[in-house]
């Protein structure tokens, strides 16, 4: 697999990349529903409806991939000696390890523990800095 495949179509521009973004996005929050489902959390109207909206999600992203002729396995791009940005089908269950684990594993691990970014950022050009962020991140699966 390439680190960065290239779609049959070559006017798809950025769709893979926006598509692959929605894609971990999704299973993301396919993996959060899965922890919750097995910790109880979450009653049976939730659970219909939390899985209803992710077939509906998967299914509008596979027409996507079709209108912009993406197969949808080019959505797992391979990052080098990092692995892969998601997890090969079938090859991932919320809380269990794996010896090689996805992007999306470790993403999902750090928002069920929760981790917190503190950082500032400079932007500028010709030795200018023309923009100053101080960054407080916050990122979990749990309510705050």
């Amino acid at each position: 697999m390439q680190a960065i495949s290239k779609s049959k179509n070559s006017d798809s521009g950025l769709a893979p990349l926006l598509l692959t973004v929605v894609e971990l996005i999704r299973q993301l929050m396919e993996a959060q529903v899965i922890r919750r489902m097995d910790a109880g959390i979450l009653n049976d109207y939730e659970l219909d409806r939390a899985a209803e909206s992710l077939r509906q999600l998967e299914q509008q992203i596979i027409q996507l991939c079709e209108v912009f002729d993406i197969d949808p396995a080019d959505l797992n791009i391979h990052l080098g000696e990092i692995g892969t940005l998601l997890p090969q089908s079938g090859g991932y269950y919320p809380g269990e390890t794996s010896s090689q684990p996805s992007i999306l594993e470790l993403l999902d691990r750090l928002l069920n523990t929760g981790v917190v970014v503190e950082g500032d950022l400079d932007l500028g050009l010709a030795q200018l800095n023309l923009i100053h962020a101080k960054l407080r991140l916050v990122l979990t699966s749990k309510p705050l």
